[in-house]
């Protein structure tokens, strides 16, 4: 199966991404260079399965010391909208209490479920909560979502309103290994 022949045209290429992941790691890198001392370094919590490529690219540009650990979201299943009830599954290994928290999306979309996972560290005592997420997509926005305490919002790219998969992004568990993102052609997922 060639993937790349699914793909309708790309948005963002392997070359446009590294370069953004590299501006996003030196801006956390200098926002949390004051923590950099702290007892409690930020933790990362990457959103499982999507941001599996884009968290491990930026944490390995991030200049100061940190925790990394992962939470399950699920929100689309093998369609293309979301469901609007997220199912998440908390299983972090690092206590967020009192720390500063890093949530790294591969894409914000309705807001439904970056607004149920701040809600839920607030509840489990996150000091502060700041979002990293590769793609925004603010058409598609039904719920807004407030950060927490002294937390930031860091965008990769905006995005147009189009299902785009690559980069950690897919469809029906397929194409999060191209290197780029790009917007599958509708025959695809139709």
């Amino acid at each position: 199966m060639a993937l790349d022949g699914d793909i309708d045209r790309i948005l963002f290429t392997e070359e446009q991404i590294s370069k953004r992941v590299s501006e996003l790691a030196s801006l956390i890198s200098d926002d949390f260079a004051a923590t950099a001392d702290s007892p409690s370094p930020p933790v990362v919590i990457g959103v499982a399965t999507g941001a599996f490529l884009f968290l491990a690219d930026l944490v390995r540009k991030v200049k100061v010391p940190l925790y990394v650990d992962f939470i399950r979201a699920e929100s689309y299943g093998c369609g293309t909208k979301s469901n609007g009830a997220p199912r998440i599954s908390l299983a972090l290994k690092v206590d967020v209490q009192d720390k500063h928290v890093i949530v790294v999306e591969d894409i914000v979309d309705t807001g439904n479920t970056l607004a149920s996972l701040i809600s839920l560290l607030k509840s489990k005592g996150a000091s502060s909560i700041s979002v990293c997420t590769l793609l925004d997509k603010p058409a598609r926005r039904k719920v807004d979502f407030q950060l927490v305490g002294e937390g930031k919002f860091y965008c990769g790219f905006e995005c147009p309103d189009h299902f785009v998969v690559g980069y950690g992004l897919d469809f029906a568990e397929l194409y999060r290994n191209l290197p780029y993102v790009g917007v599958l052609k509708p025959e695809i997922y139709k």
